[in-house]
C-alpha cells in the first residue's frame, strides 16, 4: 500500500507565522539613526578628504537602503499574513528581504575596494583630526544600532528538546540548532541581514579610526586606503555567508537538516514490525522553526493510515505540515 498524507492537523503554530513586531520596530529605528549618520560621514569624508571616512559613509548609505528593505519585508509579511494565496504563509518575504540586503552588502564591498585602490594610486591629503572625530561618532552610532538589533525579544532563538517515540517505549533525545548549512534553525535571517549591515559599519568605522590615527601620528598615509580594502574584504565575506544562508531557504535546500534523519528514524522505529518503509521524502522550511514534508510509504500493514503516520511525526514539533 502506498499512502501520502495531507496537511497535519496541528499545523497552526506561532513559529509558522511571519512577522516580528519587535524586530520590525527596532529595524525602523536603526534606519533613521543610520540615515542621519550617513549624511554626516559622507559630508565629512568629502570635506576632510578621507577615503576611509567617505567609504564608511557610502557604506552606511547602502545600509540605509538595505536595512530599509528589511523593515519593508517585515511590514509586507505582516500585511499579507492572512492572504490565503500564500500556501505556507508569508515568512519567506522576510528571507527575500534578507537576500536582497546581502546582495547590496556585496555591492558595497566592491565599491569600497575600488575606491580604496583609486586612493592608493592617487593619494590625497587628509584632515586627520576632524576625520577621526567623525569616525568615532560613527562607531558609537553603529554600536548602538548593533545593540538595538542584537537585543532580541522574539522567538528566533535556538532550542533543544527531548522526545520519546517508537514501539516499546524507545526513547530518543535530541537537540539541534542547524538549518542545513544556513545556520540556526530559528534564525531570523532578515534581522540577521540588518544586523550584519550595522556590524559591517562598525568594523569599517573602527578600521577608519585606526587608519586615520596611523596617518596622523606616524605619517602612514597609505594606511587609510589599505584599511578600506581590509574592510571591503570583511564585508564581502559576511555578504557571501548571508547570501548562502538566505538562498538555501529560498531554494528549499533543507535535506541535510537533522529533522530529515529524524523523520526517517521515526518511520523505521514504528514501521519495522509491519514491513513499512519510506520510499520518498521531501522536506522544506516554511517558518523560522517550522518544516513541511511529503513522504511516501510502502507497507504490509493494511490498517496503516496517514493519520497514524502523522501521529508518529507529531513528536517532532518543528514538523508543521506532513
Amino acid at each position: 500500500m502506498t499512502s501520502t498524507s495531507g496537511p497535519a492537523p496541528w499545523h497552526h503554530d506561532h513559529r509558522f507565522d511571519a512577522g516580528n513586531a519587535g524586530a520590525e520596530r527596532r529595524t525602523r529605528i536603526v534606519v533613521w539613526i543610520t540615515a542621519a549618520m550617513m549624511a554626516i560621514e559622507i559630508a565629512s569624508g568629502l570635506w576632510f578628504n578621507s577615503m576611509a571616512l567617505l567609504a564608511d559613509g557610502l557604506h552606511m548609505g547602502s545600509h540605509v537602503l538595505a536595512i530599509g528593505l528589511s523593515a519593508m519585508a517585515y511590514a509586507a509579511a505582516r500585511r499579507y499574513a492572512s492572504d490565503g494565496r500564500f500556501a505556507f504563509g508569508t515568512w519567506k518575504i522576510e528571507i527575500l528581504g534578507g537576500f536582497a540586503s546581502a546582495v547590496l552588502l556585496a555591492a558595497v564591498a566592491a565599491m569600497m575596494a575600488v575606491g580604496s585602490v583609486e586612493r592608493i594610486l592617487s593619494p590625497q591629503p587628509i584632515q586627520y583630526r576632524e576625520a577621526i572625530a567623525v569616525a568615532i561618532v560613527g562607531l558609537m552610532v553603529n554600536v548602538l544600532s548593533a545593540w538595538l538589533l542584537g537585543h532580541r525579544h522574539d522567538h528566533d532563538h535556538d532550542h533543544g528538546h527531548d522526545h520519546a517515540h517508537g514501539q516499546g517505549g524507545h526513547g530518543h533525545a535530541h537537540g539541534h540548532a542547524g538549518a542545513g548549512a544556513s545556520g540556526a534553525a530559528h534564525a531570523d535571517l532578515n534581522l540577521r541581514s540588518a544586523y550584519l549591515h550595522v556590524l559591517a559599519d562598525a568594523v569599517t568605522s573602527l578600521l577608519a579610526i585606526v587608519a586615520l590615527a596611523g596617518g596622523w601620528w606616524l605619517g602612514w598615509d597609505w594606511l587609510d586606503p589599505v584599511m578600506g580594502i581590509v574592510g571591503a574584504v570583511l564585508v564581502a565575506i559576511w555578504a557571501a555567508q548571508l547570501i548562502r544562508a538566505t538562498s538555501a531557504v529560498l531554494l528549499d535546500r533543507e535535506m541535510d537538516h537533522p529533522v530529515v534523519e529524524e523523520i526517517r528514524e521515526v518511520v523505521r522505529d514504528h514501521g519495522q514490525a509491519h514491513g513499512t518503509r519510506l520510499t520518498d521524502l521531501h522536506v522544506w522550511r516554511v517558518g523560522r522553526a517550522a518544516y513541511a514534508c511529503t513522504l511516501t510509504l510502502v507497507t504490509r500493514d493494511a490498517g496503516l493510515t496517514p493519520a497514524a503516520v502523522r501521529d508518529w511525526l507529531a513528536v517532532h514539533e518543528e514538523i508543521a505540515h506532513a
